[in-house]
């Protein structure tokens, strides 16, 4: 039985999530192709289900995605056929005539049963994180597969998931550890030069990725209405600490170097330590503040009923994280 995830309900407050999914057995089975097809599709869907996406990371044989979902909102009808377009924007002679028998279906008054029932069914597949990300797997999956001739699971389970808090610095310390994916894997020394990543796009111009940026950086500074050009600095200190200067070929400390600063009770700075891989930030269920994790605790036992042995904890003792607690005491590897 599937254990519930840590959500906030949609009526309740706009929630954070940072997802991820690997492939089966791990194997790297995306090239550059099928990284631009996801990519294009990242944005797609979440266009359709009305969720904002803040950065992401697509490599060889997983990606990561920080969405935020906003407070639950009834599209009008006219919103409805827009993103129906843009989840079908080539559609096939079938579509294409479903799309013309909604349009009609729409002009109708409201109580019409094939009206009502085509909104019911596109608003069911909005504002939610696991809708997102199934179609967006979904959808992957089948061009993957049509396209290299193959069949069967891409995807080796179902996705993580860990519920950010939207403010202070979580938000901005768990963006930047997603677009350090690639640096991480030793592939650039800076991830602007990747392209497959939510900030390069924000330096390539994309003015919806730097959208994304601007609002993980407002959440730290208490700033909502931060700018890409105030945020983009900000950033880069995020990513590389002082001076912002990239580390070419030195995608991550090495893990003697980390459990030497372990053992000996040091201390990192936070753009070193995020260079390693903390399991935390994947398998945490919840990141923020030691009152935000015991809050979600609460609601999360009030939904469920289940009472098991659920607490705020630390995470590891190597940089000043600040007030920033996780949820799971991880019993394997913590760094990666």
């Amino acid at each position: 039985m599937r254990t519930p995830r840590f959500k906030i309900a949609p009526d309740v407050a706009p929630a954070i999530y940072h997802c991820m999914s690997r492939t089966v057995n791990g194997e790297r089975l995306f090239d550059d192709t099928a990284k631009e097809v996801m990519r294009k599709q990242i944005w797609q869907i979440a266009d359709f289900c009305g969720v904002h996406v803040l950065t992401y990371a697509i490599m060889s044989n997983h990606f990561h995605v920080l969405v935020r979902v906003p407070r639950k909102s009834i599209p009008d009808d006219r919103e409805l056929l827009r993103r129906f377009y843009v989840l079908y924007p080539k559609p096939n002679a079938y579509q294409k005539f479903r799309i013309e028998v909604v349009a009609e279906q729409l002009k109708l008054k409201r109580g019409d049963p094939a009206a009502d029932g085509w909104r019911k069914q596109q608003l069911a597949l909005m504002g939610d994180v696991s809708q997102f990300m199934k179609l967006l797997k979904q959808r992957f999956s089948m061009w993957f597969n049509r396209t290299h001739n193959r069949f069967g699971p891409v995807w080796s389970d179902r996705f993580k998931s860990v519920l950010v808090e939207g403010r202070g610095n979580v938000t901005v310390t768990m963006a930047a550890y997603i677009d350090l994916n690639p640096v991480r894997a030793g592939l650039v020394g800076d991830p602007k030069d990747y392209r497959f990543c939510g900030y390069a796009e924000a330096v390539a111009g994309n003015k919806v990725a730097q959208g994304g940026i601007a609002a993980v950086v407002g959440t730290a500074s208490g700033n909502a209405g931060t700018s890409w050009r105030d945020a983009r600095e900000s950033y880069r200190l995020w990513l590389f600490g002082a001076g912002a200067v990239s580390r070419t070929n030195k995608a991550a400390i090495t893990p003697e170097m980390l459990a030497k600063v372990i053992e000996e009770n040091g201390a990192l700075p936070i753009p070193t330590v995020l260079r390693c891989q903390l399991r935390h930030f994947t398998d945490g269920a919840v990141l923020g503040t030691k009152a935000f994790v015991a809050t979600q605790i609460a609601a999360y036992r009030r939904r469920t009923g289940l009472r098991g042995r659920l607490r705020p904890r630390p995470l590891p003792n190597v940089t000043d994280w600040g007030d920033v607690t996780t949820l799971r005491g991880l019993r394997k590897k913590v760094f990666g």
